[in-house]
Formats: C-alpha cells, sequence, structure tokens
C-alpha cells in the first residue's frame, strides 16, 4: 500500500514537472500513468489499453462537439473582425483612460459569449496593450487583467456560460448550465470585484513607485512567441480549448492579429471589415439566447422518454441537457455568421479549417489527463485515498470542493482537474448530497467554482501560456495571475462555503 501512495505521489510530480518544462500533457500524461503503474505493481499494457484509453474517448465523445463548434465560433469571430469591433465598442463606452475595467470586461463578455479562452487572450493582448499605453499603466499588469477576464467568473461562475467547466458537473449531477443562478451571480460578483480591486490597488502601488508603460520589464514579445504560445495552449488547455491557429501580433499596437494557415508561411490576412458596431454583438447573444431558451424553455417541455431505450444507453435528459442546449447554441451562432457573412465565404472557410484543426489536439489533451486520473483511480492505493478525502468531515459539499481543487492543482487544468476528481467520486458525491439533502445545483455550483481556483498554480498550461502571448515571464507577472485567478477564486469559494452552512444549505 505504502509503495502504490508513494507512485502516485511520484506520478503526480513527474506530470507537474514534465508540464512545466513545456512537454505536452497528451505525451506527459501517459508517461505519468506508467510510474502510477509500475509503483503499484499493476500490468503496464493492460492498465494503458484498457483503463487509460476508454477514459480518454469517454472525455472525447463527450465533449468533442464543444471543442470543435468553441474552437470554430472563436476563428470566426476573429476573422470577421467581430472580436475587434466588440473590444474596441467596449472600450469606447468605458473609455481608454479604463484601461483595466476596459480590458476585464471585454474579455469577460467574449469569453461568456462562446469564444474559446485562448481565443480571447490573443485577440485581447494587442488591444489591451494599446489600452494600456494610452492610460500609462504598467505592462506586466495585462497578464492579470486579461486573465480576471477569462480564467475566472465568466469561465465557472456566471449562469448559464458555455464554458465547459459549466458543462462538466452537469452530467453528473443532472443539472444544466443555470444550476444555482443566484449564486452564481454572487460569486462572479464577489471574485470580478476582488480581483479588480488587487488590479487597481496594483496600478496605483507601481505608479507611487514611478513605474510607467514604457518600464524595463523583460523579455518582449516577438512573432516566434506567438507562435510558441499558440502551439503550447493546444498542449495545455486550461478549459478545454485552443486557438485553432497561430495568431500572428504585429509589434505595433493596435495592429490586427491575422490567422496563419499552411498554405501560406507568412500568413493570410482574413479580417473582415463588419458593417457596423452592432452586429458583431448578435453571434455572442445568439449563443446565450438559445442556450437559454433551450435549458429553461424548449427542453422541459419536450418528450424524451425514447431515451430510456437500451440504443441511447439509457441516459437521462438531465444529464445531457446542458451539453446539447451549448452545442446548439454555438451552432445556431456560427450559422448566423455564415450569414452574415455569406459574400465572403473564402476567408470563412480558412476559419473554419484552422477551427477544425485546433479543436483536435485541446481535446485529446484535456482527455489525456482524464486518463491518467482513470489509471491513478484503478490502483489499490488509490481506494485508501479516496477513502481518507470522503472522511475528512463536513459532507458532500465539501467533499466535491475539496477533491475538485486538489485535482485541478495537481494537472493545472480545471476541467481535467474536475472530470477526474468526479469520474472518481461523482456517483457517491450525488448519492451522498441526496442522502445529506443538499442541493444537486449548490453542488454543480461550487464543484466548478473549486475547479477554477487551483488550477492556475505557476506549472498550468494556460498561465504558461499567457505570459508567452504576452511576452513577460513568471516573475514579472505571476504575482497579479495567482491573486486574481487563484487567491480571490479560493476566498471566494470558501467565504460562500461558510455562508451556505450558516443557512442550513450544505
Amino acid at each position: 500500500m505504502l509503495l502504490g501512495i508513494i507512485g502516485i505521489i511520484l506520478s503526480l510530480v513527474l506530470l507537474i514537472t514534465l508540464a512545466y518544462r513545456g512537454m505536452p500533457v497528451i505525451i506527459a500524461a501517459p508517461i505519468a500513468s506508467v510510474v502510477a503503474v509500475v509503483f503499484s505493481g499493476a500490468p503496464i499494457l493492460a492498465s494503458y489499453t484498457e483503463i487509460f484509453m476508454p477514459a480518454m474517448a469517454g472525455y472525447v465523445g463527450s465533449y468533442f462537439p464543444i471543442f470543435l463548434l468553441g474552437a470554430i465560433f472563436g476563428l470566426l469571430m476573429t476573422v470577421t473582425g467581430y472580436a475587434e469591433s466588440i473590444a474596441r465598442t467596449v472600450t469606447g463606452w468605458i473609455g481608454a483612460r479604463n484601461a483595466i475595467l476596459a480590458t476585464v470586461l471585454t474579455s469577460a463578455l467574449m469569453t461568456y459569449g462562446g469564444i474559446s479562452l485562448f481565443v480571447v487572450a490573443f485577440v485581447m493582448f494587442p488591444l489591451a496593450r494599446e489600452l494600456f499605453r494610452v492610460a500609462d499603466i504598467p505592462k506586466r499588469l495585462i497578464p492579470g487583467t486579461i486573465a480576471l477576464g477569462i480564467f475566472t467568473f465568466t469561465m465557472t461562475a456566471l449562469p448559464g456560460t458555455p464554458q465547459v467547466q459549466n458543462l462538466i458537473p452537469g452530467q453528473f449531477f443532472g443539472t444544466g448550465a443555470y444550476a444555482a443562478p443566484v449564486l452564481g451571480i454572487i460569486a462572479a460578483l464577489m471574485i470580478f470585484g476582488g480581483g479588480w480591486a488587487w488590479l487597481e490597488y496594483r496600478r496605483k502601488s507601481m505608479r507611487a513607485k514611478g513605474e510607467h508603460f514604457d518600464s524595463p520589464v523583460g523579455t518582449k514579445a516577438d512573432g516566434k512567441s506567438a507562435i510558441h504560445a499558440a502551439s503550447h495552449a493546444a498542449a495545455h488547455p486550461r478549459a478545454g480549448g485552443g486557438p485553432g491557429a497561430a495568431l500572428r501580433q504585429d509589434e505595433r499596437a493596435g495592429d490586427r492579429p491575422t490567422v496563419e494557415t499552411e498554405d501560406n508561411a507568412h500568413g493570410v490576412t482574413a479580417l473582415l471589415a463588419p458593417s457596423n458596431a452592432v452586429i458583431p454583438f448578435i453571434p455572442l447573444l445568439t449563443v446565450f439566447a438559445v442556450t437559454f431558451a433551450c435549458t429553461l424553455l424548449i427542453f422541459p417541455v419536450l418528450d424524451w422518454s425514447y431515451l430510456s431505450e437500451e440504443k441511447f444507453g439509457g441516459i437521462q435528459m438531465d444529464s445531457r441537457s446542458g451539453v446539447w442546449a451549448v452545442i446548439l447554441g454555438l451552432l445556431v451562432a456560427i450559422l448566423v455568421i455564415v450569414a452574415f457573412n455569406a459574400r465572403e465565404f473564402a476567408a470563412l472557410r480558412k476559419g473554419f479549417a484552422e477551427g477544425v484543426k485546433g479543436s483536435m489536439l485541446p481535446i485529446f489533451s484535456v482527455g489525456s489527463e482524464v486518463g491518467y486520473g482513470a489509471v491513478v483511480a484503478s490502483v489499490a492505493a488509490f481506494a485508501f485515498i479516496r477513502d481518507s478525502v470522503f472522511n475528512i468531515g463536513g459532507g458532500a459539499l465539501i467533499t466535491s470542493v475539496v477533491s475538485t481543487s486538489v485535482t485541478a492543482a495537481i494537472t493545472g487544468s480545471s476541467s481535467g482537474g474536475m472530470t477526474i476528481a468526479l469520474n472518481a467520486f461523482g456517483g457517491e458525491l450525488r448519492s451522498l448530497a441526496e442522502d445529506q439533502g443538499v442541493s444537486l445545483e449548490i453542488m454543480h455550483k461550487m464543484t466548478a467554482l473549486a475547479a477554477g481556483g487551483l488550477d492556475t498554480l505557476p506549472h498550468s498550461g494556460a498561465v504558461v501560456t499567457l505570459l508567452i502571448v504576452c511576452g513577460l515571464t513568471h516573475r514579472q507577472s505571476y504575482k497579479d495571475i495567482g491573486m486574481v485567478t487563484l487567491v480571490v477564486p479560493v476566498v471566494t469559494v470558501a467565504i460562500l462555503l461558510g455562508a451556505l452552512f450558516l443557512l442550513g444549505l450544505a
């Protein structure tokens, strides 16, 4: 037993080390799995083909449509110029001098609208850089500002967010994307408010010390860094999504990104100019409207009795409604973009092609993490760890939050960590919650929030990618990323847990 536990610990250390050094998770996870298997005395090949691969395939089978459509949607929003138009419109409303707030809100709007997290990072960096230059805010605050908008409250807290972190719990708890809306809004306000307050405090502190936008901060971003970042984003997805293509950024602030395709090594300018500032918002609103209508209005009144048939796996509608609603929302939004730009189908076709290619490595990378978790869960020593987690006390809610937080920290991935935890404990957590009278919607929301905390430790692929995109280092900018994406969300979860217990809801 002791040897098996040592093997699990060593495998986790190896996975973190390999990921931190840039090895793709799709390779690092099987290697780490072998370490756990060897120390447990289990057969290596059988564990790989009969445990690792089925778990990986199960994740891919469940969430590939979300990855695919999200990548295509993000690329189409980019090549049509809609994403940049939205950013500039929001900035115009708020004012360029409020650079931090404008960057956070614009990033959040795009993420909440269904655009892949890493697409938003690539689109927002040149725009944020120009805003920070005009406002004379040190550019080492840019990564933390973008991170607050895309890696926190719009990813896990806001009701109905189409990001995969908000959909995974529904597969285990039978809940939808709009689970516990009031709790989600409160959490979003706390995370947004805490993160914004920190960034403003840092801005004032830096200004008091005489720092300016052009104060020396180290390595500058260049074309090679951007291309490397795109590759790293695909190999180390935080949320199950990548940009789908290397978005090349010119060094002149405000220049439009282009989509680099295989048929032109120098990149092909595929941005179209929207006819007005209103049209770019329509696809985002479409995702929200369709998801909302399907989840709360359409699906509940339809007859789903046929799902109990063996050929459909005997599933329950409430375990699929969230995923199905987002699939339809993204699909309709894509059709809306195509309809608005039908005459420019050649440019759209490049967006489709890059989106399809860009969805492959992210989904298989996260699936590889899930396969690793399944292998670890299969060794005898894991039963001891599992029982220890369940014996920490506090009931189903605390058990779900702790197990999800730990696995997200280990993998450096919110979606991968949550899937590993729920694959191991999901059924038991649901039964325990029902026995204790804990709302499954609260379980859904708190589990998602827990996944979006410790997942951004320094080895996180999302953190590394964002820093590379911005041309900065951990030493220069991780303090602010860590505060807004790790400390503030973890404190928020702790406060909400305490409040739920005081109210008798947990």
